[in-house]
Protein backbone atom coordinates (compact mmCIF):
# COMPACT_ATOMS: atom_id res chain seq x y z
CA UNK A 1 0.00 0.00 0.00
CA UNK A 2 1.34 3.37 -0.52
CA UNK A 3 0.56 7.09 0.98
CA UNK A 4 -0.17 10.09 -1.43
CA UNK A 5 3.78 10.83 -1.67
CA UNK A 6 4.57 7.07 -3.30
CA UNK A 7 6.08 6.02 0.07
CA UNK A 8 5.59 2.10 0.49
CA UNK A 9 3.43 1.82 4.12
CA UNK A 10 4.25 -2.49 4.52
CA UNK A 11 5.33 -2.35 8.03
CA UNK A 12 7.68 -5.09 8.44
CA UNK A 13 8.92 -4.13 12.29
CA UNK A 14 8.00 -1.90 14.57
CA UNK A 15 9.41 -1.04 17.92
CA UNK A 16 7.72 1.46 20.50
CA UNK A 17 9.41 3.48 23.05
CA UNK A 18 7.16 5.56 25.75
CA UNK A 19 8.84 8.50 26.72
CA UNK A 20 6.83 10.24 29.35
CA UNK A 21 3.27 10.25 29.49
CA UNK A 22 2.78 12.44 26.58
CA UNK A 23 5.37 11.07 24.47
CA UNK A 24 6.05 8.21 22.19
CA UNK A 25 8.21 7.06 19.71
CA UNK A 26 7.94 4.33 16.89
CA UNK A 27 10.70 3.03 15.12
CA UNK A 28 9.10 0.85 11.63
CA UNK A 29 11.21 -0.97 9.46
CA UNK A 30 9.08 -0.27 6.23
CA UNK A 31 9.54 -2.41 2.87
CA UNK A 32 8.97 -0.66 -0.87
CA UNK A 33 7.39 -2.21 -3.75
CA UNK A 34 10.86 -2.51 -5.13
CA UNK A 35 11.37 -4.83 -2.09
CA UNK A 36 13.74 -2.82 -0.31
CA UNK A 37 13.52 -1.37 3.51
CA UNK A 38 13.51 1.94 5.42
CA UNK A 39 13.28 3.11 8.31
CA UNK A 40 10.30 5.64 9.69
CA UNK A 41 10.87 7.42 12.72
CA UNK A 42 7.77 9.14 14.37
CA UNK A 43 7.73 11.24 17.52
CA UNK A 44 4.17 11.24 19.23
CA UNK A 45 2.54 13.60 21.01
CA UNK A 46 -0.16 14.02 22.86
CA UNK A 47 -2.08 17.50 22.87
CA UNK A 48 -2.04 19.78 25.98
CA UNK A 49 -6.07 19.68 25.26
CA UNK A 50 -6.43 16.19 25.17
CA UNK A 51 -7.47 16.46 21.44
CA UNK A 52 -4.73 14.11 19.40
CA UNK A 53 -1.94 13.91 18.99
CA UNK A 54 1.12 15.67 17.12
CA UNK A 55 3.27 13.83 15.28
CA UNK A 56 6.64 14.60 13.32
CA UNK A 57 8.48 11.60 11.01
CA UNK A 58 11.22 10.73 9.39
CA UNK A 59 12.28 8.68 6.86
CA UNK A 60 16.04 6.98 7.23
CA UNK A 61 17.18 5.14 4.09
CA UNK A 62 19.66 2.40 4.27
CA UNK A 63 22.16 4.44 2.32
CA UNK A 64 22.29 6.76 5.47
CA UNK A 65 21.94 4.24 8.18
CA UNK A 66 25.70 3.74 9.14
CA UNK A 67 26.09 7.87 9.22
CA UNK A 68 22.96 8.71 11.22
CA UNK A 69 23.88 6.33 13.94
CA UNK A 70 27.50 7.61 14.00
CA UNK A 71 25.87 11.10 13.94
CA UNK A 72 23.54 10.53 16.66
CA UNK A 73 25.73 8.16 19.20
CA UNK A 74 28.31 10.91 18.95
CA UNK A 75 25.63 14.40 19.85
CA UNK A 76 24.36 11.68 22.62
CA UNK A 77 28.15 11.16 23.76
CA UNK A 78 28.64 15.01 23.78
CA UNK A 79 26.09 15.58 26.08
CA UNK A 80 26.57 13.09 27.90
CA UNK A 81 30.51 13.40 28.54
CA UNK A 82 30.83 16.43 27.97
CA UNK A 83 27.48 18.72 28.86
CA UNK A 84 26.16 16.92 32.07
CA UNK A 85 28.75 14.25 32.67
CA UNK A 86 27.19 14.06 36.24
CA UNK A 87 23.51 13.46 35.19
CA UNK A 88 21.91 10.27 36.31
CA UNK A 89 20.44 9.32 32.95
CA UNK A 90 19.08 5.93 33.83
CA UNK A 91 16.65 8.01 35.96
CA UNK A 92 14.20 7.77 33.73
CA UNK A 93 14.73 3.94 32.86
CA UNK A 94 13.81 3.33 36.38
CA UNK A 95 10.86 5.97 36.73
CA UNK A 96 8.98 4.33 33.20
CA UNK A 97 9.79 0.37 34.72
CA UNK A 98 8.37 1.53 37.95
CA UNK A 99 5.05 3.63 36.00
CA UNK A 100 5.12 0.18 33.48
CA UNK A 101 5.20 -1.99 36.61
CA UNK A 102 2.23 0.09 38.24
CA UNK A 103 0.16 0.28 35.39
CA UNK A 104 0.25 -3.71 34.79
CA UNK A 105 -0.57 -3.91 38.25
CA UNK A 106 -3.68 -1.78 37.99
CA UNK A 107 -4.78 -3.57 34.74
CA UNK A 108 -4.15 -6.49 36.38
CA UNK A 109 -6.47 -6.22 39.15
CA UNK A 110 -9.07 -4.20 37.04
CA UNK A 111 -8.87 -7.42 34.94
CA UNK A 112 -9.22 -9.80 38.67
CA UNK A 113 -12.37 -7.57 40.02
CA UNK A 114 -14.27 -8.00 36.45
CA UNK A 115 -13.46 -11.90 36.81
CA UNK A 116 -14.48 -12.13 40.01
CA UNK A 117 -17.65 -10.66 39.72
CA UNK A 118 -18.61 -12.26 36.76
CA UNK A 119 -17.95 -15.76 38.89
CA UNK A 120 -19.68 -14.35 42.01
CA UNK A 121 -22.74 -14.15 40.40
CA UNK A 122 -24.68 -17.34 40.99
CA UNK A 123 -26.73 -18.90 38.02
CA UNK A 124 -30.60 -18.92 39.13
CA UNK A 125 -31.25 -21.25 36.19
CA UNK A 126 -30.21 -23.18 33.29
CA UNK A 127 -31.79 -19.67 31.17
CA UNK A 128 -28.91 -18.20 32.46
CA UNK A 129 -26.55 -19.84 30.35
CA UNK A 130 -25.60 -18.60 26.60
CA UNK A 131 -24.62 -20.60 24.45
Amino acid sequence: MENEYGQGQDSVYSYKVRAGKRRTYFFDVKQTRGEDYYITLTESTRKFNGSGYTRHKIFLYKEDFNRFLEGLQDAVDHVKTELMPNYDYEQFDRRQEEWEKQKALEESEASEETTASVEDKPLESEDDISW
